[in-house]
């Protein structure tokens, strides 16, 4: 049972949390533009009932009683009408509801007791409604009894409903499913948001949980009149966990008693035509096509493929096998490879999720610093529908929040500095996402001051956070000073930034989905943060290389060609040392066995091999003493007693077990290109 309540609780948390970011898009939908039409007051009202319903059903009274009075406010809206000088304050009204739901959300995920003081936000409600419906001090407080009213109305509206009924659909679930009256409920929530006009019984579902015995053993019954009937059945033949329903003529002469102990005894069958429709209908065929899953499955289900990965190369790399030279070994170990590479796929697109989730969080962010700091900001968002990793998705997440809210705060300058600085009095910020084959890139820009390259040396000497003269400093090296920990720039502590925590926690969040941080700036102009994040973090395709004793792996998707080279094909240029020239253009070549300080017999240009490799923007020649061949692999993260010597910035992105044991370090191509 234990397990079934914590079922119902993550359903709960995801449907709540997901029609929370429903409300947020639909409520600065409304204020930009000006007006709250009848779409958007229909889906707040939903949104609030379902909020409300399935709050009640787990009965955390909190975020029921306060969403029960912001349906109340719009079911009174949707029936009068609201005057558009009112739509500013609504708007920041729910807005302020939504922040109160989603604390008290919170509350809930950490085990907390939740808030039993509303007074002061329900007496808000009700003073809004009072306003809206231009009534006197003194009779404001008089609406609280609306919700009565309001009750009443319905229940005298669903009775004339009622008489109108001409078919009940009788639904019965999966034996063992266990809280049939929570089962009922999102039923009742799915016809709802469809907007059919319906009666069910039994009523109470969401308070009174005795009311799956009575599920369990007559079934529940949804009642609609011929012109809802069709939406009614599409319905519930795609609800979850129905075992099978029936769908028969309603005939509200009869007794409830006797439509209970027999049904076909007591009602007309439907006519052929309503049969064809599914009449008695085994629903296990027309389940839905999504289903939520947990991510800590989908995380063991990649683990799995990571250790099968790991042993089929154990299985190729045997010696013994080997020695056999069997064709039919090597055929059976190619399909074996081709299932394996497919399996992979599929596991990986299963955590893929789009980037627009996590973008149009944003919109609230900028909305809310807007009005706060006086500030005209426009957001646009490009590649939104990129994919990307749940999990990375995730770590991502806070980071680009922090940038967006620095580029609010002290990124964006005033109204006046703007239009005396030559432009336009509303700033931008862009987010963009893009898939560079291997890597997603996601940028942060916007059009404000930029960095001050001079300040930020300025201030780094000052806390003695350098460790070389000033003038030694580039540009981009300033830059980076910006994501140690407790670097600030800003002078004044304001509510956003200025206590030095921000950048750190940007950069160690993006390393830890395997990603670098990349600062551009032009002052006076605006700044360009860039994200560059693998897809994924688990397998990996590789060229294993050798330079000396040590064995390498360079991620195929940064690999152009590989080739040998001629001594006399080599320049030699004072400032960036030995290059080649590939397609009319000069590349810089990079020998492993200096940069790592590897001891080798190969030095020679003429006996190793070069590999032309580029990540992003960053491209070079890799000079190696041979490459041994390629390889699926099973990405593992360094040791944490590793982190103090910065060797992800060296260019090493993490190591891999290869199937003959050996331990094999994963190149960061970008990075080692960069560093170089």
């Amino acid at each position: 049972m234990d397990n079934n309540l914590d079922s119902v609780l993550d359903m709960y948390l995801f449907e709540t949390n997901s029609l929370l970011e429903l409300l947020d898009n639909i409520l600065l939908k409304a204020e930009s533009n000006l007006s709250f039409d009848k779409e958007c007051m229909d889906e707040i009202f939903r949104a609030m009932h379902t909020i409300k319903g399935s709050s009640a059903m787990m009965q955390f009274d909190s975020i029921m009683t306060i969403s029960h009075k912001i349906e109340d406010l719009f079911y009174y809206i949707r029936e009068n009408g609201i005057d558009q000088k009112y739509n500013e304050e609504l708007v920041n009204l729910v807005f302020k509801i939504t922040d109160f739901i989603k604390g008290e959300i919170v509350k809930v995920e950490e085990g907390l007791e939740l808030e039993t003081d509303l007074d002061l936000l329900e007496n808000e409600i009700i003073f809004f409604l009072g306003t809206i419906k231009e009534e006197t001090k003194e009779e404001i407080f008089e609406i609280e009894n609306l919700t009565s009213n309001i009750a009443i109305t319905e229940e005298n509206e669903e009775d004339n409903r009622k008489k109108e009924c001409k078919y009940a659909i009788r639904i019965m679930f999966d034996d063992e499913v266990c809280m049939e009256n929570l089962r009922a409920f999102i039923i009742v929530n799915q016809l709802i948001e469809t907007g059919i006009e319906f009666e069910y019984k039994p009523e109470n579902i969401e308070n009174i949980p005795e009311t799956s015995q009575e599920i369990i053993k007559n079934g529940f019954f949804v009642y609609v009149n011929t012109e809802y009937l069709d939406a009614a059945i599409g319905v519930v033949s795609k609800a979850l966990n129905v075992k099978n329903y029936t769908v028969f003529e309603y005939n509200e002469d009869v007794q409830d008693k006797k439509e209970n102990e027999t049904i076909g005894s007591h009602s007309t069958m439907c006519s052929a035509e309503l049969n064809n429709k599914l009449t008695s209908t085994n629903s296990k065929h027309l389940k839905q096509s999504l289903i939520t899953v947990n991510l800590s499955k989908l995380d063991k289900l990649v683990d799995i493929v990571g250790e099968l990965v790991i042993a089929e190369s154990m299985v190729e790399s045997d010696k013994e096998i080997k020695r056999l030279n069997l064709d039919s070994f090597k055929k059976s170990t190619r399909q074996m490879r081709k299932l394996t590479d497919e399996l992979q796929d599929i596991v990986m697109s299963l955590r893929m999720v789009p980037i627009s989730g996590t973008f149009n969080k944003m919109h609230r962010i900028v909305r809310d610093m807007g009005k706060e700091l006086n500030k005209d900001v426009e957001l646009i968002l490009n590649g939104e529908d990129t994919e990307i990793d749940k999990t990375i998705a995730d770590f991502i997440s806070d980071p680009i929040m922090h940038l967006v809210r620095n580029a609010m705060d002290h990124g964006i300058e005033s109204e006046e500095k703007r239009i005396s600085a030559g432009k336009d009095k509303a700033g931008k910020i862009i987010l963009s996402a893009f898939n560079t084959g291997g890597e997603i890139h996601i940028t942060v820009e916007d059009d404000g001051r930029g960095f001050d390259s001079e300040k930020i040396l300025e201030k780094a000497e000052a806390k003695g956070l350098l460790y070389k003269p000033v003038s030694e400093y580039t540009q981009k090296e300033a830059f980076q000073l910006l994501m140690l920990p407790g670097f600030s720039t800003n002078e004044d502590i304001t509510e956003y930034s200025g206590r030095g925590v921000g950048m750190d926690v940007v950069k160690s969040n993006v390393e830890k989905a395997g990603g670098t941080v990349v600062l551009e700036s032009n002052e006076g102009k605006g700044s360009i943060i860039t994200f560059k994040i693998p897809l994924t973090l688990t397998i990996v395709s590789g060229m294993q290389v050798v330079s000396g004793n040590s064995e390498f792996i360079i991620p195929i998707k940064c690999i152009h060609q590989s080739f040998k080279a001629k001594e006399n094909e080599i320049i030699h240029n004072p400032e960036h040392g030995e290059m080649i020239l590939i397609r009319e253009k000069c590349y810089k070549i990079i020998r492993l066995h200096e940069y790592f300080d590897i001891n080798t017999d190969i030095t020679n240009i003429e006996d190793g091999i070069l590999i032309f490799v580029e990540s992003g923007n960053n491209s070079a020649c890799l000079f190696v003493d041979q490459i041994i061949g390629e390889q699926q692999v099973v990405v593992k993260p360094l040791p944490i007693i590793l982190n103090k010597y910065n060797l992800k910035e060296s260019g090493i992105y993490g190591c891999s077990i290869l199937g003959d044991g050996s331990i094999n370090l994963i190149l960061d191509v970008g990075n080692l290109v960069e560093s170089a």
